[in-house]
């Protein structure tokens, strides 16, 4: 029988990046896992292996421009054509390495796709969902006020029954318990609500309010007061805030990546009330929402990471 003895290394050109030493030597390229069947490039090879903090998804143009306002990102195109926006943040205690993408589109599916790519192509240690929703509670979810959440209920799983009876089968999940600490001493600091100025120029004199709060989260744009979907929510827990289409998607691929080896990243959700999920529903203050939620990651960035 064979025996493999002696150096084995991999390499580009005069670059080594492993090597192995002894009997049965033998060094596996870097990152080329069994969850991608996707090439592994140079300069993925070489993101991956630096450290990345927070990896931010966005859905909409006016989100994406605020989270890179904010934390002052630069445009970045990989080889094969995909774009993130990343930079480094310092806090008093670190200085953070931060990735943003936008979705192709709006819904859990495209929320799962971009957080595989930034799994793949940047593997970071939090993943946040940042930008805005439609509130549902008129005491604490009014427009330009922030919700921070570290539970979402995925309200679609349903049954639909004769006559018209639909049974609603919320699924109900929770961030890891060092995000849920970290959003638990935002709020210890700062109080309940937290009170924060408005960041855009025309309203500088504006005070906003960070609560936090449940996300309900589902494939539908809700424009309607007396929806069936606000009833449910309202009936299943009381501190259900807001409403997206996307947080079922991070939670769910949260969830399902738990199973592997590697550490899986924690997650938050920081939505800016831009509507109330009614009849005035419009993109009037998408702009406001968007940016006081990105102002809210930052402030919160020392505490999640």
């Amino acid at each position: 029988m064979k025996t493999n003895r002696g150096i084995s290394s991999h390499g580009n050109g005069n670059t080594i990046s492993n090597n192995a030493v002894g009997d049965h030597a033998r060094v596996m390229a870097p990152f080329a896992t069994e969850r991608t069947s996707a090439p592994v490039t140079d300069s993925m090879a070489s993101a991956v292996q630096e450290t990345w903090d927070i990896g931010i998804v966005t859905i909409l143009s006016e989100e994406l421009r605020a989270v890179c306002d904010e934390l002052k990102l630069e445009r970045h195109k990989e080889p094969g054509g995909l774009y993130f926006y990343r930079g480094e943040h310092s806090t008093p205690d670190s200085a953070l390495r931060i990735v943003a993408t936008q979705t192709q589109s709006q819904g859990q599916r495209s929320a799962m796709a971009a957080l595989d790519n930034l799994r793949r192509h940047y593997a970071p240690r939090l993943w946040a969902l940042v930008g805005v929703g439609g509130g549902i509670h008129d005491e604490y979810a009014r427009i330009g006020n922030v919700i921070v959440s570290t539970e979402v209920v995925y309200y679609e799983n349903r049954k639909i029954n004769p006559l018209g009876d639909v049974r609603r089968r919320g699924e109900h999940r929770q961030a890891p318990a060092h995000v849920v600490h970290a959003v638990n001493a935002f709020f210890a600091e700062r109080g309940t609500p937290a009170r924060i100025h408005g960041q855009l120029a025309s309203r500088s004199s504006q005070e906003f309010e960070v609560h936090p709060g449940l996300i309900g989260s589902g494939e539908a744009v809700i424009a309607d007061r007396d929806s069936d979907i606000r009833r449910y929510l309202a009936h299943y827990n009381e501190k259900v805030l807001a409403v997206d289409m996307e947080a079922g998607g991070l939670s769910q691929y949260w969830q399902e990546n738990s199973i592997h080896d590697e550490a899986n990243p924690g997650w938050i959700v920081v939505r800016g009330v831009s509507d109330n999920a009614d009849e005035k529903k419009g993109h009037a203050h998408h702009e406001l929402a968007a940016r006081n939620a990105a102002h809210v990651l930052r402030l919160m960035l020392p505490l999640l990471c």
